[in-house]
């Protein structure tokens, strides 16, 4: 190993493809500001949750959140403007957080929003998928599900069903599903179209396995039921796909961007129309995100360009196959800027990523401006490199 002494204590020698290291040294990024107003576009930020790393438990197969901690990042969100979207499945939802604890932490974070913007994610993850489970079965779990975020004071997030795409025989029955649960609500809902990528168990959603004959159920289901839907979030990774669907949406249905790789286009929109957004990496880059959107409220979108353009790469890092391990980078840019003091996740999925990957994300977010406290930063780093059998 290298002898080489770093005087810098924010400069760390990272891993390398080949067994090399690269020196890096961090700089410090501008901290949070709370926007002096509304934004022109609605922003929500699907929240991660903290895990309790000292709960006598088996993390693979139990669940204990840190609920202080938990709480304290939705605050850092709120008075950065977002709303925040929660129990997604960026707080490990259906993988790792079963329902009774995602309830948990609905009916917390309504508590602590007093007011502030939340939607809350309802689905049917209580409910074992199989050749078993009817329609009916399905349509009952949605209705549970809806039943409890309404009555703790929540707009509901209708997530996607893993039971559904094994119980559904054609487009007819998503319909049919979608339109007993949305026929229920008391209050318009955000639908979530989440694609194979974040979830191969969702493969063939709306009755189709091509997205575009898909995309023709999910709109028909929207227009027989616009007056119970807010909006639609989709999460295809595909900014062609999304604008034809935004398009088409009725008036007064928005689309909420869900696309980790190309949201500062799709928000900023055409001439027809722009996208709201639901992003899971808004978690990560929420200071430079709020001030982007400020930016674009302003009149500025050449300003809120150039303020985007460094956190892309960061998110199509953190977001890429498999996409259903993005969590860990989620979780690590949090810890990385103290959010949390341990970079312990539900489900232990600290180990979804590789080491190789977690150093191109202190790459990545030190472009993207996201450290405040480099030095800080860099001694959080060494605490999680060392146990991987790396000195950085």
């Amino acid at each position: 190993m290298s002898t080489l002494t770093l005087t810098n204590p924010a400069t760390l020698r990272l891993p390398v493809p080949g067994g090399g290291r690269a020196p890096l040294t961090l700089a410090a990024g501008p901290g949070p500001v709370p926007p002096p107003g509304p934004w022109t576009r609605t922003a929500y930020a699907a929240a991660h949750v903290v895990a309790d790393p000292l709960a006598d438990i088996d993390p693979w197969v139990q669940t204990a959140v840190d609920w202080d901690r938990t709480l304290a990042f939705r605050e850092h969100l709120w008075s950065l403007g977002f709303g925040v979207a929660e129990a997604m499945d960026t707080a490990q939802r259906g993988m790792g957080l079963d329902w009774p604890s995602s309830l948990e932490l609905i009916r917390r974070s309504l508590a602590a929003a007093d007011g502030r913007p939340i939607a809350c994610g309802a689905g049917t993850d209580h409910l074992t998928p199989g050749p078993g489970v009817s329609l009916d079965a399905v349509i009952g779990a949605y209705e549970s599900q809806c039943e409890a975020v309404e009555a703790a004071g929540g707009q509901v997030i209708l997530m996607a069903s893993r039971a559904l795409v094994q119980a559904a025989r054609g487009p007819e029955d998503y319909a049919r599903v979608y339109g007993r649960v949305l026929s229920g609500l008391s209050r318009p809902a955000i639908l979530h179209w989440l694609g194979e990528m974040f979830d191969p168990a969702l493969a063939g959603y709306w009755g189709a396995q091509d997205h575009l004959a898909a995309m023709e159920t999910c709109l028909s289901v929207i227009a027989e039921n616009a007056g119970k839907i807010d909006g639609i979030k989709i999460s295809l990774l595909s900014a062609q796909k999304e604008i034809a669907m935004r398009r088409r949406l009725p008036e007064g249905v928005r689309m909420y961007t869900g696309d980790d790789f190309n949201y500062p286009e799709l928000i900023e929109g055409d001439e027809q129309r722009h996208s709201h957004a639901l992003l899971g990496i808004f978690d990560a880059i929420a200071a430079p995100a709020s001030r982007a959107l400020t930016a674009l409220s302003a009149g500025d979108a050449p300003g809120a360009r150039e303020i985007f353009a460094p956190t892309v790469p960061l998110s199509r890092h953190v977001f890429r196959a498999p996409t259903r391990f993005y969590k860990t980078g989620v979780v690590f840019l949090a810890y990385l800027s103290g959010h949390q003091d341990h970079f312990t996740m539900v489900g232990g999925q600290e180990s979804a990523r590789s080491t190789l990957h977690l150093a191109d994300i202190l790459r990545l977010g030190n472009d993207a401006r996201l450290f405040a406290d480099p030095e800080a930063v860099a001694a959080r780093a060494r605490a999680v490199f060392a146990p991987r059998g790396v000195e950085i």
